[in-house]
């Protein structure tokens, strides 16, 4: 049997939206080995769900036998991304952009394989901090048309509400990464998400341009829910990839959750399971598609967090589901009284949200529907806040 193309992977799956040369690229991924490269700016000390598509898409290109390059935005990060912004970011020290690159390393170590020289981490603060800015204008900025750049999706939209010129250099720089990546590694494609296209295009045309040379840009769908608004979003923030800032019971029960629109989706472009398999999986528009919510949730949690704690989980979130409180998640608390009680184990932001849940009927101690704010708390019960999230509480 031949081995299949990766292009045919990824686009089965449903993770390409667009690509420039698209059948000059099959065909020189179908012929050899391809060193790429995606960027992710170090913003934080953890990557969360909206890198999810970018860390996969780079596991399948490195099983298929191409080497990726994770790129980190350090030198961009130096200066703070004011896309999107009113104000700037706040600047980062080298000594945090630093920590979080080793952050990015030890979470991506999950998807890619780093050792032997398989796939390389660089940082682009290396080449850009150093920069002439002179130097940098007559070898790369003389090869941009400023009106070209205009016509670019994301310069458009920040033109009616002003766009600064630090933004505007933004292209320069990403263009001038992918040049630099491919004259010090043979770099030949850039991969990165659908709001990245303009940029990903201006870097394998400033490579054409001065090396004469092909280079190509491939980006992917953003993952949102069928409604169209971005996945990865719960009340109380992103959903992170560290076990510190999103629990693992979290990160479990949010993809337990998925609206039974998304399944499909998330089953193709954030596991690994068989095409086919997802297809049988998902056939049923009734309570049984809540077996593909659960694979999928497994699946997610065993990649980030590692089987035996999707294992732990899974059987936690069963044990809830069926009121089995000796393998429930359990948390101890201080409070005696029920409004306290679901502020303190999160399944209130508030006191007047704890009330409002109450009044709606939505909160149950054991079996019995909570009806008023003066009940007595046993020392441990298991706690319900509508059908989706229950908890062993104990008592101190």
């Amino acid at each position: 049997m031949a081995i299949k193309n990766v292009m045919d992977i990824l686009r089965e799956r449903g993770f390409i939206k667009q690509t420039v040369y698209e059948e000059d690229l099959y065909k020189l991924l179908g012929e050899k080995s391809v060193t790429f490269y995606i960027g992710f700016d170090p913003t934080a000390d953890s990557l969360h769900v909206g890198h999810f598509v970018q860390l996969m898409a780079m596991a399948h290109m490195q099983r298929a036998g191409h080497k990726p390059i994770a790129l980190i935005g350090g030198g961009t990060a130096m200066v703070g991304d004011p896309s999107g912004r009113t104000d700037m970011r706040s600047m980062m020290t080298r000594e945090t952009i630093a920590h979080n690159c080793e952050c990015f390393k030890k979470q991506m170590e999950r998807f890619v394989d780093f050792s032997d020289g398989k796939a390389l981490m660089v940082n682009n603060a290396d080449w850009l901090l150093n920069l002439n800015y002179v130097d940098f204008l007559r070898e790369i900025g003389t090869h941009f048309s400023v009106n070209k750049m205009l016509t670019a999706e994301c310069f458009k939209k920040r033109l009616e509400k002003g766009l600064s010129f630090l933004e505007f250099n933004y292209m320069l720089m990403q263009g001038y990464d992918f040049l630099v990546l491919y004259q010090k590694y043979g770099c030949l494609l850039e991969l990165g998400g659908d709001d990245q296209w303009s940029n990903m295009l201006a870097g394998a045309d400033l490579i054409r341009r001065k090396e004469q040379k092909d280079a190509f840009a491939m980006t992917f769908s953003l993952l949102t829910t069928s409604e169209g608004t971005k996945m990865g979003k719960t009340a109380k923030g992103a959903v992170w990839l560290d076990a510190e800032k999103t629990t693992p019971y979290e990160f479990f029960q949010y993809w337990r959750n998925v609206a039974d629109a998304d399944v499909e989706k998330c089953l193709k472009l954030l596991t690994f399971v068989d095409i086919e398999e997802i297809k049988e999986l998902c056939k049923y528009n009734d309570e049984r598609i809540n077996q593909a919510k659960v694979r999928l949730a497994y699946e997610v949690t065993a990649l980030v967090h590692g089987k035996e704690i999707a294992d732990t989980v899974k059987a936690q979130v069963e044990a809830a589901f069926s009121n089995n409180a000796d393998n429930m998640q359990s948390k101890e608390v201080v409070s005696d009284n029920i409004i306290d009680c679901l502020v303190e184990v999160g399944f209130a932001k508030s006191k007047g949200e704890a009330r409002r849940l109450i009044e709606g009927g939505g909160v149950s101690v054991d079996d019995t529907k909570v009806s008023g704010f003066d009940v007595v708390l046993p020392t441990e019960f298991i706690l319900h806040k509508g059908k989706k999230a229950h908890l062993k509480v104990v008592r101190k």
